[in-house]
């Protein structure tokens, strides 16, 4: 899954994909109705190829907490964003067992959520043909490790 070009743009809804840059900012397209529309620099935009989500023992890149979910679900979650705090937060334990709980809040994981069920909406979780490739080499690897034993 490719997260490069998809943002999170302060104060406004959902996630937008970039289209591309002009001389006074970004020219992006919301993936919840498709309008395009300029972005100034001075906008807080956050790619989401570069957040992370804190654990007990490192960061763990978003993508790689989206294809858990993928993988758990192979869908939509069955809890919506607008679920209680404590839904929200048991639900993600399920998902991310170590996630530090004194950084990561209800806010957060209310946006992950919303934020994994809007790309997987629009069919851009799947794996990209060199993750399925890198994934069908590591199940031969431990196949063929198997096989040495």
């Amino acid at each position: 899954m490719n997260l490069e070009g998809i943002l999170s743009i302060a104060g406004k809804p959902g996630l937008h994909k970039l289209v591309a840059q002009s001389r006074g900012g970004l020219i992006v397209e919301s993936l919840m109705d498709g309008k395009r529309m300029p972005v100034s620099q001075a906008q807080n935009i956050s790619a989401l190829s570069d957040i992370a989500i804190f654990t007990y023992n490192e960061e763990k890149p978003l993508r790689e907490v989206f294809a858990t979910i993928k993988e758990k679900e192979n869908g939509p979650t069955p809890v919506g964003h607008k679920e209680s705090g404590a839904k929200l937060e048991a639900y993600f334990a399920e998902v991310l067992p170590d996630y530090d709980t004194d950084r990561v809040y209800a806010s957060d994981i209310k946006k992950v959520i919303q934020w994994y069920n809007l790309l997987e909406e629009k069919g851009l979780l799947e794996a990209t043909e060199e993750e399925a490739a890198e994934s069908a080499e590591g199940a031969s690897d431990s196949t063929s490790k198997d096989e040495e034993e």
